[in-house]
């Protein structure tokens, strides 16, 4: 019994196939790439010696068109070739041995799926005609991904589309830029939704906002469906230092409970009691006609009896500043710190030389050493490969730790902001405060993020 295998792969949407995944043994694979130059070889070998059976992965490789594979299809039956579609025909063996209660042929310990006949092809035209039509908008969406024009669909607000690219919608851009000066400024992404509210009168909700810091668009760069990013396709609402600034805010406020991130108080969602485990809140207590409040932290769910008592905000807060300048620098000496100019210097290096073989790629075309094809499928691939070295870039820390902790270590530091500004401050360190009761006594445990 002979066996030919044919393959055909589009390379602006998948990876070739390797050529063990037929699990028969085969006397020769065929493969095609972008051109079906080997179908053309594969017809002619047929033409003076057939094989018996001929495996390919699915009906529509065999043309660009719903007629040119039936063609293809009826000149391989005129050699006496049985087609066998992989892909397709396990459901219908499946369906046949439901039905029939009859057992799959076996050859060798695998299943042998039964050949396409004329009924299985009117059957399958519909679906075949469906999925070439997929398959034709596919290939022109990863054209334009090629030529970094922008996806499908509406422009990012902020943005209009171009010609080839977003452009600037003015008025929409200061929006979007005040928007992402308030988060960096306060950390907390309610805050910044009513901000906008209040000064343009631009009503988003939380989770927009969300999608707005996340955007690769505001970025200056263009993400696709495929989850590929390419950088630098058009002007930026925020720059690469800024954006690193978000995500690293963004990592930073997962680890808090719902809401804390927007709360007034610096110490709102990062105060646990340890004898009950429970998150505590801070309430508010006023005297009868009085103007003056005081401020409590309470455990929010205590299932002990008695209660853990409600503890002054106020000491609380005095005691966190003691002990935060008190530790942070012997927490930050412990650590074992690698060396981020060296680490920051590989990838800047990493960046320029990819930077320098896509300079390289229009005189190669132009030689003809690549076509026109190769050399815009190998410029979308090096594109890739710099946004994510870029992405690595950005998440590095931003500033020397060991540095940062000295100059945060006095009281006057923490005393001299406004509670926002703590607040922000606090998470920067600080993974949670931990109060510690012996007694009617309590002391305060901090755990720090590193």
């Amino acid at each position: 019994m002979k066996i030919f295998a044919y393959s055909y792969t589009e390379p602006l949407l998948e990876a070739i196939p390797d050529k063990n995944i037929w699990g028969w043994e085969v006397d020769r694979v065929y493969q095609d790439l972008g051109k079906r130059r080997e179908l053309e070889q594969l017809l002619g070998d047929c033409e003076g010696e057939p094989p018996d059976y001929l495996l390919i992965r699915r009906v529509e490789e065999l043309g660009e068109s719903v007629e040119e594979v039936c063609d293809r299809l009826v000149q391989l039956e005129s050699f006496g070739i049985e087609v066998v579609p992989l892909e397709s025909q396990l459901t219908i063996i499946k369906d046949d041995m439901e039905k029939n209660g009859e057992e799959a042929i076996a050859e060798e310990g695998k299943l042998r799926p039964k050949s396409v006949t004329r009924t299985d092809i009117l059957k399958l035209f519909q679906d075949l005609q469906e999925k070439q039509r997929s398959r034709k908008i596919r290939k022109g969406h990863a054209r334009n991904r090629l030529k970094a024009l922008p996806p499908p669909g509406k422009a990012p607000y902020g943005y209009r589309r171009g010609k080839d690219r977003y452009a600037l919608d003015r008025s929409a851009a200061a929006v979007v830029k005040d928007f992402f000066e308030h988060f960096l400024l306060y950390g907390s992404l309610r805050g910044a939704v009513r901000y906008i509210d209040k000064k343009y009168g631009k009503k988003i909700s939380a989770t927009t906002g969300r999608r707005w810091l996340t955007n690769s668009a505001y970025r200056g760069d263009l993400e696709y469906r495929n989850k590929e990013t390419i950088s630098n396709t058009h002007v930026p609402i925020i720059s690469r230092q800024e954006a690193a600034q978000v995500d690293r805010l963004l990592r930073r406020n997962r680890r808090l409970p719902p809401r804390t991130a927007s709360a007034p108080r610096s110490l709102a969602g990062l105060v646990r009691c340890a004898r009950c485990q429970s998150q505590t809140i801070v309430t508010k207590v006023t005297s009868y006609r009085q103007k003056r409040e005081y401020l409590y932290l309470r455990p929010g769910s205590c299932p002990l009896k008695p209660k853990c008592k409600a503890l002054p905000y106020q000491e609380i807060l005095e005691k966190t500043i003691e002990a935060i300048c008190r530790e942070l620098p012997l927490a930050v000496a412990g650590l074992e710190m690698p060396n981020m100019d060296g680490v920051k210097g590989g990838i800047i290096g990493a960046i320029a030389s990819k930077e320098g073989f896509l300079t390289e790629l229009p005189e190669l075309a132009a030689r003809g050493l690549l076509d026109n094809e190769t050399a815009e499928l190998r410029a979308y691939k090096l594109r890739t490969e710099i946004a994510e070295l870029q992405g690595k870039f950005a998440e590095l820390p931003p500033v020397n730790l060991i540095e940062t902790a000295k100059a945060v270590s006095y009281p006057q530091f923490w005393l001299d902001l406004s509670e926002s500004e703590r607040r922000f401050y606090f998470r920067e360190f600080i993974e949670k405060i931990e109060i510690v009761r012996e007694g009617k006594e309590w002391r305060l445990e901090l755990i720090f993020i590193f």
